[in-house]
């Protein structure tokens, strides 16, 4: 599927796109944004140069997602695998994304969801959640999903295949990446059940009751 970037309207008329000052987007985009619900701390991407880069461009806030700085380099090769952990369950809308115009951009985005232990290997062979063919530009891209295979977002895997180069040039580059959606908080809160310490044969059933009737409503 191919994707427009956010600000082209489905064509290609946007003839004052570069002098666009783009605050027209700040309301929607920051309405489901799930900047705050990312695990930051558990994020991390395979083959960056420089460590903590990939985590760094999705530290960047809103305002700041057209700053060239920091920006996400390919380190081996031209592939790059980024493992997103959010704090609760997600039910993901968009994946929001900036590169650039060179052949450095990515051109070929899997996304995979709650796979923790995805490697370059098995994001090759295993088939993913979503497949996007990503735009040349320095335009940012909202990248629509498939809602109903997002609903339980736990993590996502975000596997960049190849860049426009066709092979001749081994960096990819990437300078934002952000998630839209809406965050369920996951209730962690441990089931308390009280029972009397000796219960009398005529309070046998309400007691096995109680126990069932919990027990069910544990998933």
């Amino acid at each position: 599927m191919s994707c427009h970037d956010e600000h082209g309207h489905g064509g290609h008329d946007h003839e004052h796109s570069e002098a666009h000052d783009h605050s027209d987007d700040i309301t929607p985009a920051l309405q489901n944004l799930l900047y705050d619900q990312i695990d930051f701390s558990a994020l991390r991407t395979l083959n960056e140069e420089d460590s903590s880069s990939g985590r760094a461009i999705c530290q960047k806030t809103w305002a700041q997602r057209l700053d060239p700085e920091p920006e996400l380099l390919s380190s081996a090769d031209e592939q790059l695998l980024m493992i997103v952990p959010f704090t609760g369950q997600v039910r993901l809308h968009s994946i929001i994304i900036r590169t650039s115009p060179s052949l450095s951009a990515p051109k070929t985005l899997k996304v995979f969801i709650n796979d923790l232990d995805l490697d370059f290997g098995t994001a090759t062979e295993k088939p993913p959640t979503q497949t996007f063919e990503l735009s040349q530009t320095s335009e940012v891209q909202e990248l629509p999903v498939r809602r109903a295979l997002f609903n339980t977002t736990r993590s996502l895997s975000l596997f960049f295949e190849d860049n426009f180069s066709d092979g001749e040039e081994d960096v990819t580059r990437i300078s934002y990446v952000a998630f839209k959606g809406d965050f369920m908080r996951l209730n962690r809160e441990p089931v308390s059940v009280m029972f009397e310490a000796a219960a009398n044969p005529a309070d046998h059933k309400a007691i096995v009751g109680t126990k069932s009737g919990v027990g069910h409503q544990i998933q």
